[in-house]
């Protein structure tokens, strides 16, 4: 396809510098106000949170401590603003938590998507960002990176200088599985950059003469090594969009295009996490700055797959077309009320008073019998704090 062609179709798209540039500097969030002694919290919160981040990822300490991570700052010699908690909705800032030295580290800018695990007595932080390694100076040039701390405020530093590994094209959107067999995974989103795919879609396309192409995004699972310096094997590709038109998950799944908004469909934000056996993969799909964002999710028996993805699909969509205010809800992680009854689901996304602002949403999800999942938002009328969390909340 023609550059001068690319660049018509695209147009509409901002591009990944916009996006860096958008978010850069929202990770200054406004945390609610700590009560003095003995005074009693509000019993109820309502979304959006406090926190203008995107991308979160909850690490729930063993001490009842929660801590969230997302995309945002990284303009300098850090990254990744941090937030704590102890009930899940009012959060505490403790600046940026990831360092380097700018003039060596393997990675150069537009930090994304963190993910902390605590791992024995260490944290372990995996991370995407633009790799310096760029002989064809790629516009999309993204890797994977792991950095170790021995706190979960940091400083997170790098393993070691380099991207965990290579898998030969721009990566983003790590995230973890611990099995129960001992064996880690590894799952990450390639990017739609320079990744044309034939579908039904890509042939009504160009039928209509709206796109020469569609690029996809697709998700993709690896073994990790335990000491996090490597994986082991190759990646396999876990989920990507609809081929057939008549998949019952094309239609919100080629929203991005049948809008005519842009040549592109994401299959992004990957969450795994085992619930009685069954291995669940939440997803993320359309463009991140539409309002068509939302979340779907994908069952198997195995880490790698082969998964299927839900009939109630999406699970969090936009509600403004409902009386709402919400748009672009997705990219979501999962974690629990403090007394562990609650499912959670933290995820960014937009209101008419935020416009393009990403700000941090958090609703309730449960698991049916069926092993149906539905994430029950997004709401943003009062609703009560996550189970055990109400009473007296301490600076």
């Amino acid at each position: 396809m023609p550059d001068e062609k690319k660049a018509a179709d695209t147009a509409s798209l901002p591009s990944r510098a916009s996006r860096r540039t958008l978010l850069c500097g929202l990770g200054g969030a406004v945390a609610a106000p700590w009560l003095a002694a003995g005074q009693e919290a509000p019993q109820t919160y309502t979304n959006p949170l406090s926190i203008a981040v995107a991308d979160p990822f909850v690490l729930r300490e063993p001490n009842g401590q929660y801590f969230v991570y997302g995309t945002g700052g990284g303009r300098g010699a850090t990254a990744y603003p941090a937030f704590s908690s102890t009930d899940v909705v009012h959060w505490k800032p403790i600046g940026e938590v990831y360092s380097r030295d700018p003039a060596t580290a393997w990675c150069t800018d537009t930090f994304w998507a963190p993910a902390v695990y605590h791992v024995k007595d260490r944290y372990y932080l995996f991370y995407s960002a633009q790799w310096r390694d760029n002989p064809n100076k790629e516009k999309e040039n993204y890797r994977i990176g792991a950095a170790v701390s021995d706190k979960p405020e940091g400083p997170f530093r790098d393993i070691r200088n380099a991207p965990l590994f290579d898998p030969g094209y721009p990566a983003i959107d790590a995230e973890l599985l611990f099995d129960s067999d001992g064996r880690i995974y590894l799952f990450y989103s390639r990017c739609c950059y320079k990744h044309p795919v034939e579908s039904e879609l890509a042939d009504w396309a160009r039928k209509e003469k709206l796109y020469s192409e569609i690029e996809e995004s697709w998700i993709y699972g690896v073994e990790v090594k335990p000491d996090f310096t490597g994986t082991l094997g190759q990646p396999a590709m876990v989920l990507r969009p609809p081929v057939s038109l008549s998949d019952k998950n094309a239609a919100w799944e080629n929203l991005s295009v049948t809008t005519k908004e842009v040549n592109r469909r994401w299959t992004e934000g990957p969450c795994v996490f085992k619930h009685g056996g069954t291995y669940y993969l939440m997803y993320s799909a359309n463009h991140y700055l539409g309002e068509n964002y939302a979340l779907g999710y994908a069952t198997a028996k195995h880490p790698l797959g082969p998964y299927t993805k839900a009939a109630n699909n999406p699970v969090l969509k936009k509600n403004n077309d409902r009386g709402g205010t919400v748009t672009g809800p997705a990219h979501n992680c999962v974690t629990y009320s403090p007394d562990g009854s609650e499912m959670l689901c933290l995820y960014a996304g937009r209101t008419a008073a935020t416009g393009q602002r990403r700000v941090l949403f958090l609703d309730r999800m449960e698991i049916g019998k069926d092993g149906t999942l539905v994430v029950h938002g997004p709401v943003t009328s009062p609703q009560p704090l996550p189970s055990s969390s109400k009473g007296k909340r301490k600076g």
